[in-house]
């Protein structure tokens, strides 16, 4: 399949470029920088450039509400659309942490598309009752 060669030569390809921070104490940290930095880049859409706006309060949820259609009852609380600065400052914060979970990965003999298709079986067998 053509999806997984593209997570296992991802993989395959941070496994090459890495050469500083090849510690586990490093990757860790690294991770944790990194989603830092894409919570930071999230909320400057709302802040700083304005292109995202959240709209939050209180939910009540009615007693009758299904559990199916509670997904259609809650959203996100995110009004409007990202810019094209804004979605390109995410898509890079997002996939320098894509970066170091590949990293992490191969330091623990891991297979970032196998942990993916592994997660995706469990999401599919507990549907909506997974409760993600």
């Amino acid at each position: 399949m053509l999806k997984d060669f593209i997570y296992d030569d991802f993989q395959n390809t941070v496994s090459e470029v890495l050469v500083c921070n090849k510690s586990v104490l490093d990757i860790l940290s690294q991770i944790q920088e990194a989603n830092a930095r894409l919570n930071r880049v999230v909320i400057r859409t709302v802040t700083g450039c304005g292109c995202l706006k959240i709209q939050a309060g209180k939910k009540e949820i009615p007693s009758d509400l299904s559990l199916a259609d509670l997904k259609n009852f809650l959203d996100s609380h995110l009004l409007g659309e990202m810019c094209a600065e804004c979605r390109d400052a995410v898509e890079t914060a997002l996939g320098r942490l894509l970066f170091y979970l590949a990293a992490l990965c191969n330091l623990l003999d891991l297979n970032l598309c196998d942990i993916l298709l592994k997660e995706q079986k469990q999401l599919k067998i507990l549907g909506i009752y997974n409760l993600a």
